[in-house]
C-alpha cells in the first residue's frame, strides 16, 4: 500500500480517554501477570493506532504546511497531543504498581518499566495547558522557517534551495548567498526572538511545576537518559575540546590553503576545492535508482528493506516551497513502515541525508517485530547510531553517485563529520546555559551563544555580518527550538559511528556488518551504554574513545593528497 493510500482519521480525546480508562481498569483488576500482558497488547494497540494517525498528520503537514486540511489537524493535534500523553502515563503508572511487575518484567525487557518510570515523572495533569502552549510554538517555528522566500539569481528560493549558491566557487557569491540566508533570520529577528523566549519561559515553567530545579533535569528525564546526567555530558564536551577542536582547526587551515585563502571568512566554509564540491550525477530519481543498487549489493536485509521503501513510495525527498526545512525519518506504526522526508537541493548533502535516514529506516525495519511500540526506536542517542554509521558503512558504493569525484566526496564527508562535533556540543552547552538562566534577554542569549561558539569554532570569522557576530546563527538550528538537548546526542553517535567507520575500512567487513545488523534488531529493546555493549562499541564518555578514533582519521586524511582533488 502507498504512503499515499494511508488512511486518517482524527482520534477523537474523548473517545480515546474512555478506552484508555476502560483498559486500565480491567488492567488494575486483573488476577495474574496473563491477564495484565495480553491487556498490554490491547493497550498497545490503542497506542499504535494513535501514533499512526500522530504521525501521520506530521508528516503531511512537513511536506506542505500551507495544506488547510493538515494544518488544522496539526493544530488538532499539538492540543490533544498532551491528552494522549496524559492517559498513557495514567497506564503507566498502573505497570508500575502492578502487583505483577516482576511477573511481567520476565516477558518484556526492563527498559520498559525504566522509560514508564521516566514518563511519569515528566507529566502531570497540571502541566497540561503549557504542554499545548508548547506544541503551538513549535508549530509557529516551523511555520516561519518554511515561510522564507529569498528573492535571489531571478528566482523566489526557500532556505535549502539557497544552500548551492553558498557552495558556489565564485567568493562574492558565496557571500552574498550568505547574506541572503543570514537576512532572514535578521529580518524576522523579532519573531524568533519572541518564539525562543515563549519557549525557554514555559518550559522552566512546566520544570518547576514537576518539581524540578529547571528544565535541564526534566529535559533529561523526557530524553529517557537512565545511565547518565548533565555533568557526564560536561565532561564529554571537555573531550571533544581537547581532542577534536585541535583537529577541527587543522581542517580549516587545510581547508584554507586548498582554497588559495589566507583570510578564511564564514561563507568560505562550505566549500572544500576550487574545483568543486563533489556533487551526486542525478536528479532525485537517479539517486534514488543508485540507493537501490547499493543497497541490493550491500546485504539480503537492506535489498528487502529499500524495496519495500520503494514499492511503498515511502520518501518525500525533493524540496519545495511550503515544505518544512530539514530531513527526518519516522515510523508509522500501524503499517509498519518507515518514512524518510528530506530537501534535496542538488549538494552533497542529498546523498548524505539518503544514507542517514536510511539508516533510521533500516533500523526501524528490522526491529518492527518488537511487540512493545515504545521499544521499537531506542533512545535518540543509540538513533543515530544507526543512520550516522550507515553512511560510513555505504562508503563502497559512493562511485554510484559521484563516480570520479568519489574520493573527493569521502575526504569532506570524513572532514565535515569531525567538523560538526564542536558544532554540536556548542549546541548542546548553550542550551544547558539558556536554561539554566531562564531568565536572561534575547540579547543576552545570543552573547552566551556567540561566546560558546569561540570556545569551540575558534575559525569562524563573521567579517561584517553583524547578525551571525552578535550570535544570531542559531536560529536556524530546529533542534534549538523544537527538540531540546536533543543535538548532543548526534555528537555521541558521530563518536559511535567513527567506531563502525573504523571497523567497515580497516578490518572484516562481514563481522562489522553483523554487528551493526544485530544493534538495529535490538531496536529500544535497552538503554544507551547496553546497546553499545550489543554493538561492540565503546562508550564515548570513556577518557580514551574520542582519542581513540580521532588517530585513524587523522591518519585516513593524511594519506589523502587533498591539494590535488
Amino acid at each position: 500500500m502507498k504512503f499515499s493510500e494511508y488512511e486518517y482519521v482524527r482520534p477523537d480525546v474523548e473517545t480515546v480517554k474512555v478506552q484508555y480508562s476502560e483498559l486500565i481498569e480491567k488492567f488494575n483488576n486483573s488476577k495474574n501477570a496473563d491477564e495484565q500482558f495480553k491487556l498490554i497488547n490491547e493497550i498497545n494497540n490503542l497506542s499504535k493506532n494513535i501514533d499512526t494517525m500522530v504521525n501521520l498528520v506530521a508528516v503531511r503537514h512537513s511536506i506542505n504546511t500551507a495544506d488547510e486540511f493538515y494544518d488544522k489537524e496539526n493544530e488538532y493535534m499539538d492540543n490533544a497531543s498532551p491528552h494522549f500523553q496524559g492517559f498513557t502515563v495514567e497506564y503507566y503508572k498502573s505497570l508500575i504498581n502492578s502487583k505483577f511487575k516482576e511477573e511481567l518484567k520476565e516477558k518484556i525487557a526492563p527498559q520498559y518499566f525504566t522509560m514508564a518510570e521516566m514518563e511519569i515523572k515528566s507529566f502531570s495533569d497540571e502541566v497540561l495547558n503549557d504542554l499545548q502552549e508548547e506544541n503551538k510554538l513549535q508549530s509557529e517555528y516551523d511555520k516561519l522557517i518554511s515561510s522564507a522566500k529569498i528573492n535571489y539569481d531571478g528566482k523566489i528560493l526557500n532556505l535549502s534551495q539557497m544552500q548551492p549558491y553558498m557552495q558556489s566557487l565564485n567568493r562574492p557569491t558565496r557571500k552574498e548567498a550568505y547574506e541572503k540566508y543570514s537576512g532572514f533570520f535578521e529580518e524576522n529577528i523579532d519573531k524568533f526572538d519572541e518564539i525562543f523566549d515563549k519557549m525557554v519561559k514555559i518550559r522552566n515553567k512546566i520544570a518547576v511545576k514537576l518539581g524540578y530545579k529547571d528544565f535541564v533535569e526534566l529535559a533529561y528525564i523526557r530524553m529517557h537518559r537512565s545511565e547518565y546526567n548533565a555533568k557526564d555530558v560536561e565532561k564529554y564536551r571537555n573531550q571533544v575540546l581537547k581532542y577534536i577542536v585541535p583537529l577541527s582547526v587543522e581542517l580549516r587551515k587545510r581547508q584554507a590553503k586548498r582554497l588559495g585563502i589566507n583570510n578564511f571568512k564564514y561563507y568560505d566554509k562550505d566549500l572544500s576545492f576550487t574545483s568543486g564540491n563533489a556533487k551526486p550525477k542525478g536528479n532525485k530519481d537517479w539517486m534514488v535508482d543508485k540507493a537501490k543498487q547499493m543497497y541490493s549489493e550491500l546485504s539480503p536485509e537492506t535489498k528487502e528493506f529499500f524495496n519495500y521503501m520503494i514499492e511503498n513510495d515511502l520518501f518525500d525527498l525533493e524540496t519545495k516551497p511550503n515544505k518544512q526545512s530539514g530531513g527526518y525519518c519516522t515510523y508509522i506504526q500501524n503499517y509498519k513502515s518507515p518514512f524518510i522526508f528530506a530537501n534535496f537541493n542538488g549538494t552533497s548533502g542529498d546523498v548524505d541525508t539518503l544514507t542517514h535516514e536510511a539508516g533510521h529506516a533500516f533500523q526501524v525495519y528490522e526491529s518492527s517485530d518488537i511487540d512493545i511500540p515504545e521499544l521499537i526506536f531506542p533512545t535518540l542517542e543509540a538513533c543515530e547510531i544507526h543512520s550516522m554509521s550507515m553512511e560510513f558503512i555505504t562508503w563502497p558504493w559512493m562511485n554510484l553517485f559521484f563516480e570520479e569525484n568519489e574520493l573527493k566526496y569521502k575526504f569532506s564527508h570524513l572532514s565535515d563529520a569531525v567538523l560538526f562535533i564542536p558544532y554540536g556540543v556548542t549546541v548542546d552547552e548553550f542550551q544547558h546555559r539558556v536554561y539554566e538562566n531562564p531568565n536572561l534577554n534575547p540579547e543576552e542569549r545570543r552573547a552566551v551563544w556567540r561566546e560558546i561558539e569561540k570556545k569551540y569554532l575558534p575559525c569562524i570569522d563573521y567579517e561584517n555580518n553583524k547578525f551571525y557576530e552578535k550570535g544570531g546563527y542559531w536560529f536556524k538550528q530546529g533542534h534549538i527550538f523544537g527538540n531540546p538537548f536533543y543535538y548532543i546526542d548526534y555528537t555521541l553517535a558521530q563518536v559511535c559511528a567513527f567506531q563502525y567507520w573504523v571497523k567497515f575500512n580497516s578490518g572484516d567487513r562481514k563481522k562489522a556488518w553483523n554487528e551493526y545488523l544485530h544493534l538495529c534488531k535490538v531496536g529500544g529493546s535497552k538503554p544507551f551504554l547496553e546497546l553499545l555493549k550489543e554493538g561492540n562499541l565503546q562508550s564515548p564518555f570513556e577518557d580514551s574513545t574520542i582519542e581513540s578514533v580521532i588517530e585513524p582519521i587523522r591518519n585516513w586524511l593524511d594519506s589523502v593528497d587533498d591539494a590535488k582533488l
